[in-house]
Protein backbone atom coordinates (compact mmCIF):
# COMPACT_ATOMS: atom_id res chain seq x y z
CA UNK A 1 0.00 0.00 0.00
CA UNK A 2 1.26 3.44 -0.94
CA UNK A 3 2.39 5.96 1.71
CA UNK A 4 -0.60 8.04 -0.30
CA UNK A 5 -3.21 5.62 0.45
CA UNK A 6 -1.76 5.25 4.08
CA UNK A 7 -2.27 8.74 4.60
CA UNK A 8 -5.85 8.49 2.96
CA UNK A 9 -6.36 6.00 5.32
CA UNK A 10 -5.47 7.66 8.81
CA UNK A 11 -7.40 10.96 7.91
CA UNK A 12 -10.24 8.69 8.32
CA UNK A 13 -9.57 6.75 11.63
CA UNK A 14 -12.03 7.09 14.43
CA UNK A 15 -14.91 8.22 11.59
CA UNK A 16 -17.90 6.51 11.95
CA UNK A 17 -18.27 3.87 8.88
CA UNK A 18 -14.54 4.20 8.29
CA UNK A 19 -13.91 0.90 7.79
CA UNK A 20 -15.60 1.15 4.44
CA UNK A 21 -13.66 3.69 3.28
CA UNK A 22 -10.49 1.83 4.04
CA UNK A 23 -7.88 2.16 0.43
CA UNK A 24 -8.27 -1.76 -1.07
CA UNK A 25 -6.95 -3.94 -0.90
CA UNK A 26 -6.30 -4.24 2.72
CA UNK A 27 -5.47 -6.58 5.62
CA UNK A 28 -7.83 -5.73 8.27
CA UNK A 29 -7.90 -6.86 11.65
CA UNK A 30 -10.94 -6.97 13.93
CA UNK A 31 -9.86 -5.57 17.52
CA UNK A 32 -12.23 -7.10 19.58
CA UNK A 33 -12.63 -10.37 18.40
CA UNK A 34 -8.30 -10.23 18.47
CA UNK A 35 -8.19 -8.76 21.90
CA UNK A 36 -10.81 -11.96 22.83
CA UNK A 37 -8.83 -14.42 21.23
CA UNK A 38 -5.71 -13.06 23.47
CA UNK A 39 -7.28 -13.30 26.91
CA UNK A 40 -8.70 -16.77 25.81
CA UNK A 41 -5.51 -18.44 25.05
CA UNK A 42 -3.86 -16.31 27.90
CA UNK A 43 -6.38 -18.10 30.62
CA UNK A 44 -6.20 -21.57 29.32
CA UNK A 45 -2.71 -21.68 29.33
CA UNK A 46 -3.13 -20.24 33.16
CA UNK A 47 -5.33 -22.55 33.66
CA UNK A 48 -3.59 -25.52 32.69
CA UNK A 49 -0.15 -24.39 34.28
CA UNK A 50 1.36 -23.68 31.07
CA UNK A 51 3.46 -20.24 29.89
CA UNK A 52 2.39 -18.64 26.69
CA UNK A 53 5.23 -18.03 24.28
CA UNK A 54 3.26 -17.31 21.04
CA UNK A 55 4.49 -17.10 17.47
CA UNK A 56 5.75 -13.90 16.06
CA UNK A 57 5.88 -15.81 12.53
CA UNK A 58 1.92 -15.54 12.83
CA UNK A 59 1.92 -11.57 12.86
CA UNK A 60 5.46 -10.55 12.24
CA UNK A 61 3.91 -6.90 14.01
CA UNK A 62 5.50 -5.29 16.98
CA UNK A 63 2.22 -4.05 18.20
CA UNK A 64 1.05 -7.28 18.60
CA UNK A 65 3.65 -8.91 20.37
CA UNK A 66 3.22 -6.32 22.80
CA UNK A 67 -0.06 -6.69 23.39
CA UNK A 68 0.60 -10.68 24.05
CA UNK A 69 3.49 -9.20 26.47
CA UNK A 70 0.71 -7.10 27.69
CA UNK A 71 -1.63 -10.02 28.33
CA UNK A 72 1.20 -12.55 30.20
CA UNK A 73 3.24 -13.89 27.38
CA UNK A 74 6.65 -14.49 28.33
CA UNK A 75 8.14 -13.12 25.46
CA UNK A 76 7.80 -14.45 21.60
CA UNK A 77 8.88 -17.01 19.30
CA UNK A 78 10.61 -16.12 15.79
CA UNK A 79 11.21 -18.48 12.78
CA UNK A 80 13.87 -16.43 11.85
CA UNK A 81 16.79 -14.44 12.75
CA UNK A 82 15.26 -11.43 10.87
CA UNK A 83 12.33 -11.64 12.31
CA UNK A 84 13.86 -11.35 15.99
CA UNK A 85 15.98 -8.51 14.93
CA UNK A 86 12.42 -6.74 14.15
CA UNK A 87 11.15 -7.84 17.30
CA UNK A 88 14.49 -6.75 19.31
CA UNK A 89 14.29 -3.64 17.36
CA UNK A 90 10.64 -2.43 18.71
CA UNK A 91 11.43 -2.93 22.61
CA UNK A 92 10.68 -6.71 23.16
CA UNK A 93 12.90 -8.19 25.09
CA UNK A 94 12.54 -12.47 25.94
CA UNK A 95 12.87 -14.01 22.06
CA UNK A 96 13.31 -17.42 20.90
CA UNK A 97 14.38 -18.30 17.96
CA UNK A 98 13.27 -21.64 16.66
CA UNK A 99 15.03 -22.42 13.51
CA UNK A 100 18.83 -22.87 13.10
CA UNK A 101 21.15 -20.52 12.85
CA UNK A 102 24.09 -21.79 10.61
CA UNK A 103 25.72 -18.98 8.20
CA UNK A 104 28.91 -16.89 9.41
CA UNK A 105 26.53 -14.07 8.60
CA UNK A 106 23.52 -15.45 10.80
CA UNK A 107 26.19 -16.19 13.83
CA UNK A 108 27.61 -12.82 13.68
CA UNK A 109 24.22 -11.12 13.81
CA UNK A 110 23.16 -13.64 16.31
CA UNK A 111 26.14 -12.66 18.76
CA UNK A 112 25.05 -8.78 18.25
CA UNK A 113 21.41 -9.41 18.77
CA UNK A 114 21.82 -11.58 21.89
CA UNK A 115 24.33 -8.15 23.30
CA UNK A 116 20.92 -5.95 22.64
CA UNK A 117 18.26 -8.16 24.53
CA UNK A 118 18.50 -9.67 28.11
CA UNK A 119 16.83 -12.45 26.80
CA UNK A 120 17.50 -14.50 23.64
CA UNK A 121 17.58 -18.12 23.10
CA UNK A 122 18.14 -20.28 19.90
CA UNK A 123 17.53 -23.71 18.86
CA UNK A 124 20.93 -26.59 18.01
CA UNK A 125 20.04 -29.59 16.17
CA UNK A 126 23.12 -30.92 15.18
CA UNK A 127 26.29 -31.40 16.85
CA UNK A 128 28.18 -28.80 14.13
CA UNK A 129 25.50 -25.83 14.65
CA UNK A 130 26.44 -26.53 18.35
CA UNK A 131 30.45 -26.02 17.70
CA UNK A 132 29.79 -23.18 15.81
CA UNK A 133 27.32 -21.70 18.55
CA UNK A 134 29.68 -21.96 21.13
CA UNK A 135 32.93 -20.79 18.93
CA UNK A 136 30.76 -17.62 18.10
CA UNK A 137 29.73 -17.04 21.66
CA UNK A 138 32.97 -17.16 22.81
CA UNK A 139 34.74 -15.32 20.40
CA UNK A 140 32.53 -12.39 22.13
CA UNK A 141 32.64 -13.58 25.69
CA UNK A 142 28.85 -13.69 26.00
CA UNK A 143 26.73 -16.45 27.11
CA UNK A 144 23.85 -17.72 24.54
CA UNK A 145 21.37 -19.26 25.13
CA UNK A 146 20.35 -22.97 23.98
CA UNK A 147 17.64 -25.49 23.51
CA UNK A 148 18.08 -29.08 22.01
CA UNK A 149 15.52 -28.68 18.74
CA UNK A 150 14.35 -32.44 18.87
CA UNK A 151 12.23 -34.35 15.72
CA UNK A 152 8.79 -35.62 17.00
CA UNK A 153 7.89 -36.71 13.35
CA UNK A 154 8.11 -33.45 11.36
CA UNK A 155 10.97 -34.06 10.14
CA UNK A 156 11.53 -30.34 8.99
CA UNK A 157 13.99 -29.69 11.54
CA UNK A 158 15.25 -31.01 14.55
CA UNK A 159 17.25 -34.17 15.79
CA UNK A 160 16.11 -37.80 16.12
CA UNK A 161 15.29 -38.53 19.93
CA UNK A 162 16.96 -40.78 22.06
CA UNK A 163 21.31 -40.92 22.20
CA UNK A 164 22.16 -38.54 19.46
CA UNK A 165 19.53 -35.69 21.28
CA UNK A 166 21.24 -36.89 24.79
CA UNK A 167 24.67 -36.42 23.16
CA UNK A 168 23.71 -32.86 21.53
CA UNK A 169 22.39 -31.06 25.14
CA UNK A 170 25.78 -32.94 27.11
CA UNK A 171 27.86 -31.08 23.95
CA UNK A 172 25.97 -27.98 24.50
CA UNK A 173 26.13 -27.90 28.29
CA UNK A 174 29.84 -28.43 27.89
CA UNK A 175 30.54 -25.48 25.78
CA UNK A 176 32.06 -22.52 28.40
CA UNK A 177 29.60 -19.77 26.60
CA UNK A 178 27.13 -21.63 25.56
CA UNK A 179 23.72 -22.41 28.07
CA UNK A 180 21.84 -25.39 27.58
CA UNK A 181 18.34 -24.86 28.85
CA UNK A 182 16.11 -27.29 27.92
CA UNK A 183 14.27 -28.53 24.48
CA UNK A 184 12.13 -27.55 21.86
CA UNK A 185 9.71 -29.65 20.02
CA UNK A 186 7.29 -28.65 17.13
CA UNK A 187 4.71 -31.39 15.76
CA UNK A 188 3.43 -29.00 12.64
CA UNK A 189 2.55 -32.27 10.79
CA UNK A 190 -0.40 -32.79 13.15
CA UNK A 191 -1.93 -29.42 13.65
CA UNK A 192 -4.56 -29.42 10.31
CA UNK A 193 -5.26 -33.11 11.19
CA UNK A 194 -9.63 -32.80 10.80
CA UNK A 195 -10.67 -35.20 12.89
CA UNK A 196 -10.07 -34.57 16.61
CA UNK A 197 -9.58 -37.92 17.73
CA UNK A 198 -6.88 -38.89 15.17
CA UNK A 199 -4.97 -35.19 15.93
CA UNK A 200 -5.00 -36.04 20.04
CA UNK A 201 -3.72 -39.76 19.67
CA UNK A 202 -1.04 -38.44 17.03
CA UNK A 203 0.11 -35.53 19.44
CA UNK A 204 -0.29 -37.41 22.86
CA UNK A 205 2.54 -39.70 20.89
CA UNK A 206 4.77 -37.00 20.16
CA UNK A 207 4.36 -35.18 23.75
CA UNK A 208 4.80 -39.19 25.22
CA UNK A 209 8.25 -39.09 23.05
CA UNK A 210 9.36 -35.22 24.34
CA UNK A 211 8.67 -36.17 27.55
CA UNK A 212 10.68 -39.35 27.21
CA UNK A 213 13.71 -37.49 25.72
CA UNK A 214 13.15 -34.68 29.03
CA UNK A 215 13.46 -37.28 31.58
CA UNK A 216 16.52 -38.43 30.03
CA UNK A 217 18.27 -35.61 30.33
CA UNK A 218 16.99 -34.89 33.67
CA UNK A 219 18.85 -38.22 34.62
CA UNK A 220 22.18 -36.79 33.10
CA UNK A 221 22.06 -34.16 35.44
CA UNK A 222 21.12 -31.81 32.46
CA UNK A 223 19.32 -28.50 32.55
CA UNK A 224 15.64 -29.16 30.95
CA UNK A 225 13.66 -26.11 32.67
CA UNK A 226 11.88 -25.27 29.45
CA UNK A 227 9.97 -27.52 27.43
CA UNK A 228 8.42 -25.73 24.34
CA UNK A 229 6.35 -26.84 21.81
CA UNK A 230 2.79 -27.37 20.92
CA UNK A 231 0.60 -25.07 18.66
CA UNK A 232 -3.18 -23.86 17.91
CA UNK A 233 -4.37 -27.13 16.51
CA UNK A 234 -3.14 -28.84 19.57
CA UNK A 235 -3.30 -26.12 22.02
CA UNK A 236 -6.18 -28.15 24.00
CA UNK A 237 -4.59 -31.75 23.63
CA UNK A 238 -0.61 -31.02 25.01
CA UNK A 239 -1.68 -29.83 28.24
CA UNK A 240 -2.90 -33.83 29.08
CA UNK A 241 0.53 -34.93 28.14
CA UNK A 242 1.93 -32.86 31.46
CA UNK A 243 5.35 -32.11 29.09
CA UNK A 244 5.58 -28.84 28.36
CA UNK A 245 6.41 -25.60 29.59
CA UNK A 246 5.12 -23.28 27.45
CA UNK A 247 3.23 -23.15 24.53
CA UNK A 248 4.02 -21.84 20.94
CA UNK A 249 0.80 -21.43 19.49
CA UNK A 250 0.75 -18.38 16.74
CA UNK A 251 -2.51 -18.32 14.76
CA UNK A 252 -5.30 -18.42 17.50
CA UNK A 253 -4.91 -14.53 17.09
CA UNK A 254 -6.20 -15.02 13.79
CA UNK A 255 -7.81 -18.18 13.32
CA UNK A 256 -7.52 -18.28 9.35
CA UNK A 257 -9.84 -20.94 7.16
CA UNK A 258 -7.16 -23.88 7.70
CA UNK A 259 -7.76 -23.62 11.24
CA UNK A 260 -11.62 -23.16 11.37
CA UNK A 261 -11.95 -26.17 9.38
CA UNK A 262 -10.44 -28.30 12.10
CA UNK A 263 -12.89 -29.92 14.38
CA UNK A 264 -11.83 -29.44 18.06
CA UNK A 265 -13.76 -32.40 19.57
CA UNK A 266 -16.94 -33.35 21.09
CA UNK A 267 -18.87 -31.12 18.52
CA UNK A 268 -17.23 -27.97 19.64
CA UNK A 269 -16.04 -25.21 18.10
CA UNK A 270 -12.29 -23.33 18.80
CA UNK A 271 -13.08 -20.54 21.28
CA UNK A 272 -10.81 -18.19 19.25
CA UNK A 273 -12.69 -16.05 16.84
CA UNK A 274 -12.00 -15.29 13.26
CA UNK A 275 -10.49 -12.09 13.70
CA UNK A 276 -8.41 -11.56 10.21
CA UNK A 277 -9.35 -10.36 7.22
CA UNK A 278 -8.66 -8.82 3.25
CA UNK A 279 -11.07 -6.38 2.39
CA UNK A 280 -11.42 -5.74 -0.89
CA UNK A 281 -13.73 -3.91 -3.80
CA UNK A 282 -15.25 -4.72 -6.85
CA UNK A 283 -13.63 -3.29 -9.92
CA UNK A 284 -15.03 -4.44 -12.74
CA UNK A 285 -18.91 -6.49 -13.41
CA UNK A 286 -19.31 -6.52 -17.13
CA UNK A 287 -20.14 -9.74 -17.88
CA UNK A 288 -22.84 -11.86 -16.44
CA UNK A 289 -23.06 -13.76 -12.90
CA UNK A 290 -19.43 -12.03 -12.33
CA UNK A 291 -17.42 -9.32 -11.00
CA UNK A 292 -13.81 -8.66 -10.62
CA UNK A 293 -12.36 -7.46 -7.36
CA UNK A 294 -8.89 -5.87 -6.45
CA UNK A 295 -7.59 -8.66 -4.68
CA UNK A 296 -5.93 -11.49 -6.36
CA UNK A 297 -2.74 -13.71 -5.83
CA UNK A 298 -1.15 -11.21 -4.52
CA UNK A 299 -3.37 -10.11 -1.86
CA UNK A 300 -3.64 -13.92 -0.50
CA UNK A 301 -1.56 -17.21 0.75
CA UNK A 302 -2.28 -19.26 -2.40
CA UNK A 303 -0.57 -22.51 -0.83
CA UNK A 304 -4.30 -23.48 0.32
CA UNK A 305 -7.90 -23.14 -1.48
CA UNK A 306 -9.11 -20.07 -2.48
CA UNK A 307 -10.38 -16.95 0.06
CA UNK A 308 -13.84 -17.67 2.10
CA UNK A 309 -16.29 -14.46 1.44
CA UNK A 310 -17.46 -13.19 4.45
CA UNK A 311 -19.20 -10.16 4.03
CA UNK A 312 -20.95 -7.91 0.76
CA UNK A 313 -21.09 -10.46 -1.87
CA UNK A 314 -24.81 -12.33 -1.83
CA UNK A 315 -25.35 -16.00 -0.60
CA UNK A 316 -24.12 -18.56 -2.98
CA UNK A 317 -21.34 -15.89 -4.59
CA UNK A 318 -17.68 -17.84 -4.91
CA UNK A 319 -13.90 -16.13 -4.79
CA UNK A 320 -11.77 -17.65 -7.66
CA UNK A 321 -8.42 -16.22 -8.16
CA UNK A 322 -8.50 -14.22 -11.90
CA UNK A 323 -4.93 -12.86 -11.90
CA UNK A 324 -1.96 -11.56 -10.23
CA UNK A 325 -4.08 -8.15 -9.03
CA UNK A 326 -7.68 -9.29 -9.28
CA UNK A 327 -9.98 -12.13 -7.88
CA UNK A 328 -13.40 -13.18 -9.80
CA UNK A 329 -16.86 -13.33 -7.56
CA UNK A 330 -18.88 -16.05 -9.25
CA UNK A 331 -22.55 -14.43 -8.49
CA UNK A 332 -25.81 -16.67 -8.49
CA UNK A 333 -28.07 -15.99 -11.45
CA UNK A 334 -29.59 -12.82 -10.77
CA UNK A 335 -27.70 -11.13 -8.70
CA UNK A 336 -24.85 -8.38 -9.20
CA UNK A 337 -22.31 -6.19 -7.38
CA UNK A 338 -22.13 -2.54 -8.49
CA UNK A 339 -18.95 -0.70 -8.82
CA UNK A 340 -16.93 -0.16 -5.62
CA UNK A 341 -18.46 -3.25 -3.34
CA UNK A 342 -16.85 -3.50 -0.24
CA UNK A 343 -16.11 -7.13 0.08
CA UNK A 344 -14.69 -9.39 3.19
CA UNK A 345 -13.06 -13.04 2.66
CA UNK A 346 -11.24 -15.03 5.93
CA UNK A 347 -7.55 -15.87 5.11
CA UNK A 348 -6.47 -19.14 3.50
CA UNK A 349 -3.19 -19.29 5.46
CA UNK A 350 -2.58 -16.48 8.10
CA UNK A 351 1.10 -16.45 8.28
CA UNK A 352 1.75 -16.00 4.76
CA UNK A 353 -1.49 -13.42 4.06
CA UNK A 354 0.04 -11.28 6.61
CA UNK A 355 3.61 -11.55 4.70
CA UNK A 356 2.37 -9.57 1.60
CA UNK A 357 1.17 -6.52 3.45
CA UNK A 358 2.96 -3.55 4.94
CA UNK A 359 -0.15 -2.70 7.79
CA UNK A 360 -3.00 -3.80 9.66
CA UNK A 361 -5.92 -1.91 9.24
CA UNK A 362 -7.44 -2.02 12.51
CA UNK A 363 -11.31 -2.11 13.13
CA UNK A 364 -13.55 -1.56 16.04
CA UNK A 365 -16.71 -2.36 14.45
CA UNK A 366 -17.25 -0.23 11.81
CA UNK A 367 -14.46 2.15 12.50
CA UNK A 368 -10.82 1.94 11.31
CA UNK A 369 -8.93 2.83 14.46
CA UNK A 370 -5.73 2.73 14.33
CA UNK A 371 -3.28 1.21 11.83
CA UNK A 372 -0.35 -0.95 12.77
CA UNK A 373 3.11 -1.49 10.81
CA UNK A 374 3.91 -4.94 10.11
CA UNK A 375 8.00 -4.71 10.48
CA UNK A 376 9.22 -8.05 9.98
CA UNK A 377 7.21 -8.58 6.94
CA UNK A 378 9.35 -9.97 4.03
CA UNK A 379 12.17 -10.47 7.18
CA UNK A 380 13.29 -14.63 5.41
CA UNK A 381 16.65 -14.45 6.64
Amino acid sequence: MTIEAVAAAKATIGAPGSRALIPTPALVLDLDAFERNVARMAEHCKVNGLSIRPHAKTHKSVAIAKAQVAAGALGVCCAKLGEAEAMAAGGIESIFITSPVVTAQGLDRLMALNAKIPDLMVVADHPDNARALAAAASEVKRTLKVLVDLDVGLHRTGIRPGDEATDLAELIDAAEFLELRGLQAYAGHLMHIHDFAERREKSLAAMKVLGEQRDALKTKGLCCDIVSGGGTGTYNIDPEATVLTELQGGSYIFMDKQYNDVALGNGASFPFETSLFVQMSVVSNNTKNLATTDAGFKSFSTDAEPPKLLSGAPEGAGYFFFGDEQGGILLPDGAHLPLGSVLTAMTPHCDPTVNLYDFYHVVRGDRLVDIWPIEARGRSA
